[in-house]
């Protein structure tokens, strides 16, 4: 005889217990979910990411990594990777960065990352749409208590980043990444307002003109 299981809540935070966010986490119906734990309780996150969230993504991890490669910095960009402490919080950021010497701390056929093991990386960046005002609250602090030293948020309708540099279980605006020293945001806010018109070329032309 087959088991009904409950309906899940998503896309909101919801009281749950780690055994229960981890047994959710792990079925397979939700094997394309993203799923973040903070504070007793959890996020399943469900909601298709949409042409405008991919547009995006594509462009701020190139962005980075041009700027990067110009500039000699060692780099290694993780997409939806899951980061956890285990039994106290877990995220799946858009995208995330180790930077300098710490690209080899995570050994290639790694899984999750565990955060009791490894460090966290140098920078988390979270795109949304709806999500917005999660992205700047609830997640903002999820990320300082990773102490995850950088976190961007990325308003895909609007164009616009807002950016944080965390430190001493807090954060606060920065329009200069500390993490990637030279880089603007502004520049990224360019070249997603470039992109609105959806022509990804011109925006990597435009881009090698202000970065070299």
């Amino acid at each position: 005889m087959s088991t009904i299981k409950p309906k899940i809540v998503t896309d909101q935070w919801v009281t749950a217990t780690w055994e229960e966010y981890i047994q959710i986490v792990d079925d397979p119906a939700y094997e394309k979910a993203k799923g973040y734990y903070h504070n007793g309780q959890m996020r399943i996150e469900i909601a298709a990411l949409g042409h405008d969230h991919a547009s995006d993504n594509t462009i701020v991890s190139f962005v980075i990594n041009l700027f990067a490669g110009i500039r000699g910095i060692p780099v290694k960009g993780l997409t939806n990777c899951t980061f956890r402490k285990t039994g106290v919080r877990d995220c799946q950021p858009d995208i995330s960065y180790y930077i300098g010497e710490r690209i080899q701390i995570v050994p290639r056929g790694t899984n999750i990352i565990s955060l009791d093991t490894y460090q966290p990386p140098d920078l988390a960046i979270e795109l949304g749409k709806t999500t917005i005002a999660d992205d700047l609250g609830r997640k903002r602090i999820l990320y300082e208590d990773l102490e995850i030293p950088e976190y961007w948020v990325v308003d895909v309708e609007q164009a616009q980043i807002t950016a944080f540099s965390i430190a001493d279980s807090g954060s606060r605006r920065i329009t200069q990444s500390q993490v990637l020293p030279g880089f603007s945001i502004s520049i990224l806010e360019e070249a997603l307002q470039r992109n609105l018109q959806g022509d990804q070329s011109q925006v990597v032309a435009w881009l090698l003109t202000q970065l070299q």
